[in-house]
């Protein structure tokens, strides 16, 4: 039988690339350059296009593509491939920027102790698959299955864990690992849910994070008025001011104002779970914003004046 025309035996590929038949026939046990054909003695032979897969095989993988990704090259194009070769090289060079930030300080301090292989430990651990994965379950669980808080929970997802910066202090570090840690916590996603149960059960249907938004910055902006006015939660001054936030969050419960839903938000503030105050107190140590925010200190006065106790932190 004669051989098909244009067609390389492996030795003659190895002699027009360059590179070891050995390697070449690894690339094709491992799927990333089919042979065509064989010969009557079970020679392999390749083809034309296969001189130039084999040269953007042998490219790829000096640039650090993955065996699983070259095989696929059958379903993307090139582009594809090197895009995500990209991202995949910017998050591998993020992890090592941080992990430099964290090695030097920590030499800075002087002897490494325990807590110093704790953190490079899991800084090594946690990337972006897995910050991915953590805030799936949390929003699953947290959600619990009602549509409207899990749109929420899904608006908040990348600012409840921010990226670490690119050389992130100690103490950005330490906090992105407690924030990771609460965001695991069983009890403090089933707190969340249960809190929040009342409330997300009127609307199953939806939820316009549109209007939420509008009517927190509605509230907000009043109460700053009233604390830069030097109005007290608790003084005679209070009450109107108390009485525009109950009327403007009257409308996100879908109530009127009058002793029910004051003693709904009075519940509301005296069950709140100060872990979930910390959570946001964390977000700020990582990404370098004051803290306390406008919104907490706005809150810390609506509780007063419903004659709260706000525990401190």
């Amino acid at each position: 039988m004669t051989r098909p025309p244009d067609t390389y035996t492996i030795g003659q590929l190895s002699r027009l690339s360059g590179l070891p038949v050995k390697t070449i026939r690894f690339y094709s046990d491992a799927g990333v350059l089919p042979e065509r054909d064989r010969t009557p003695a079970g020679y392999r032979l390749y083809g034309e296009a296969d001189v130039a897969r084999l040269e953007l095989v042998r490219t790829l993988r000096e640039i650090g593509v993955g065996l699983a990704t070259i095989r696929s090259l059958g379903e993307r194009d090139l582009r594809q491939v090197l895009d995500l070769h990209l991202r995949t090289v910017e998050a591998q060079l993020k992890s090592l920027q941080r992990t430099r930030a964290v090695l030097r300080a920590t030499l800075e301090r002087g002897d490494p102790a325990e807590e110093d292989l704790r953190r490079l430990n899991t800084l090594g651990r946690i990337g972006a698959a897995e910050r991915d994965a953590l805030m799936d379950a949390f929003v699953a669980e947290v959600g619990g299955g009602n549509r409207a808080r899990e749109q929420w929970l899904t608006c908040l997802r990348d600012a409840m864990v921010p990226e670490l910066p690119a050389e992130p202090t100690i103490e950005q570090l330490d906090a992105w690992l407690e924030l990771v840690d609460l965001l695991s916590d069983d009890d403090y996603r089933a707190t969340l849910r249960r809190q929040s149960d009342d409330f997300w059960e009127r609307r199953e249907g939806g939820f316009d994070a549109e209007a939420w938004r509008e009517t927190n910055d509605a509230v907000t902006q009043v109460v700053q008025d009233a604390i830069a006015e030097g109005v007290a939660p608790g003084t005679p001054e209070a009450a109107p001011v108390l009485d525009r936030v109950v009327a403007l969050l009257a409308g996100m419960h879908g109530a009127e104002d009058g002793p029910a839903l004051r003693a709904t938000l009075t519940r509301g503030y005296e069950e709140h779970d100060p872990r979930a105050e910390r959570h946001w107190h964390l977000v700020a140590i990582v990404n370098g914003t004051p803290w306390p925010p406008p919104e907490t200190t706005v809150h810390h006065w609506i509780a007063k004046a419903l004659g709260v106790t706000v525990p401190t932190l």
